[in-house]
């Protein structure tokens, strides 16, 4: 998606969409002069008498009154001299006191949704001043919501199908965002770039996500981390076969042994900086379940469609790690997924059947729909020895107790370090991903023991979030690591300004802050 940045005097410049933020009026600041209206940004009410007082019209009539995510499209006139443009798009911020950058966020994925939605090619966001709110943080903030908001999954759409039934897909539009004051122009443009290629890689990772799983098993998903690798200069290795047998990924192999789709382990690495000095790089490790049936448990038919998305994790560390190439963070990160299909066959693992990790730890399997965890002990241990990383954090859409706990609107967070939590909170509040910790009692990993092997891969109801992630930290030693169950936020049949149904690539965005945030700090 193009993004540009114009600082100056406000025009009609040539623009299909001119998006022009609202403040709710505050009664007890109300006077005679202005009553209780919302209040527009310092000099459109003049552009607006130029384009025959329709903005101030909407406004006094009461229907629309600058509520947070409001909108509402006029067509103003062109009048006294005054070009207007085609369309103005009036978005609602609320209270002026509230504005902060997830608002400016909301404000640019509403206006680019608006603008895909109607088909319109070139849109521009008047960007907002506000106490405590840097130019810059807002120009990263809006360019971030313009490139989610603009998002739309539409690969398999034939519905305007041109010669030889190939889809023609809509565009995302051409956006300026337009700082009236004189700004640092260098600084604006920087940021609105680094945080569009940060977006479009949160992107890249609800594309894989929302990608039907007979598109995507997983070959498909090494076959895009293969090309993601080649265009961003990342290294790509993929154990697979007879090598994964050899190296001991039993656990792994087993997850996909009912599926005609082999498992794989797929590795990307990106080599911003050396991590001698450091002690190790930076390890992502990320479920990668492309369609998850449940196996011999088999799930219930309703909603199973939606297990497509089993490979979120994965798909946040493949959009990560091109993010970190292409962003040049200078870090030493490793992603590190386990690849695999479970599905009910004759060669499906059981339950009741006992396979041994790749750490040794023997697994007695009491749900085959407990796969996720099995398959990560055996990625979390190959990070573990074969990287020795500095801190660990791993992804998964891992148990339906965590949808219970946060809904869609938080990921459950937990580790063997509080520092590394925090540091995750800290990422998710700069990202707006919101990070709840949970805790890890030594009840949860005694919940997991078998009585016929070292483990068993799924416990009782009670405490289901923790009690997975007391699993999962078997297989990381003393390395500093958190675990982050995303099967609540992965994805969404809610609507946002800039989330819609299906993939919202969770993750990637907070990574890519907690990753700048540790350099900064030089850890």
């Amino acid at each position: 998606m193009k993004i540009s940045v114009k600082t100056g005097e406000i025009t009609a410049a040539a623009t299909d969409l001119l998006a022009i933020p609202v403040f709710s009026a505050n009664p007890k600041a109300a006077s005679p002069a202005t009553g209780t209206n919302p209040r527009l940004p310092t000099g459109v009410a003049g552009l607006d008498r130029g384009w025959g007082g329709v903005i101030q019209r909407v406004l006094k009539s009461g229907d629309f009154r600058g509520r947070p995510d409001e909108r509402l499209v006029v067509y103003p006139a062109n009048t006294g001299g005054k070009t207007a443009p085609a369309r103005v798009l009036l978005i609602g911020l609320g209270a002026s006191a509230n504005l902060d950058v997830e608002a400016m966020r909301r404000l640019g994925g509403g206006a680019a949704s608006e603008a895909r939605e109607r088909k319109l090619g070139r849109l521009a966001i008047l960007a907002p001043r506000a106490r405590g709110l840097r130019a810059e943080d807002c120009a990263a903030a809006l360019a971030e919501g313009a490139v989610l908001g603009a998002y739309r999954y539409e690969r398999f759409k034939t519905t305007n199908a041109g010669r030889g039934g190939r889809a023609r897909k809509s565009q995302a539009p051409t956006t300026t965002l337009l700082f009236p004051r004189a700004e640092n122009l260098g600084d604006l443009r920087r940021r609105a770039k680094e945080a569009t290629l940060g977006a479009e890689c949160q992107n890249l990772a609800r594309d894989l996500s929302n990608a039907p799983g007979n598109e995507l098993p997983p070959a498909g998903l090494t076959r895009e981390a293969r090309r993601v690798a080649r265009e961003t200069g990342l290294t790509c290795r993929v154990i697979r076969g007879a090598e994964l047998e050899r190296g001991g990924f039993s656990a792994l192999l087993a997850v996909g042994s009912g599926s005609t789709n082999p498992p794989q382990l797929i590795v990307l690495e990106h080599r911003g900086a050396s991590s001698k000095k450091k002690g190790g790089p930076l390890c992502l490790v990320g479920k990668g379940i492309t369609f998850d049936s449940g196996g011999i448990s088999l799930k219930p038919s309703g909603g199973m469609e939606d297990m497509k998305h089993d490979m979120s994790g994965a798909a946040a560390v493949i959009g990560t790690l091109r993010a970190a190439a292409l962003l040049k963070l200078p870090a030493h990160v490793v992603g590190i997924i386990a690849a695999a299909e479970n599905m009910p066959s004759g060669t499906a693992y059981r339950p009741g059947d006992v396979v041994k990790s790749r750490a040794g730890k023997t697994i007695e399997v009491t749900n085959t729909d407990a796969e996720g965890r099995v398959v990560l002990a055996d990625a979390l241990d190959y990070a573990v020895k074969h990287f020795a990383p500095v801190a660990m954090i791993d992804l998964a859409t891992l148990t339906g107790a965590a949808m219970i706990a946060f809904g869609p609107w938080a990921t459950g967070a937990m580790g063997n370090n509080e520092k590394l939590v925090q540091e995750i909170q800290r990422a998710g509040e700069i990202s707006s991903e919101r990070m709840c910790p949970l805790p890890l009692l030594p009840e949860h990993r005694r919940e997991m023991r078998s009585n016929i092997a070292d483990l068993k891969n799924s416990g009782s109801r009670e405490g289901g979030v923790s009690t997975a992630g007391a699993f999962l930290q078997e297989f990381v030693g003393e390395t500093p690591w958190a675990h982050l169950d995303i099967a609540g936020t992965g994805w969404t049949n809610r609507r946002s300004p800039y989330h819609r149904h299906g993939a919202t690539g969770v993750g990637v965005r907070m990574l890519v802050a907690w990753i700048r945030g540790r350099v900064q700090q030089n850890v």
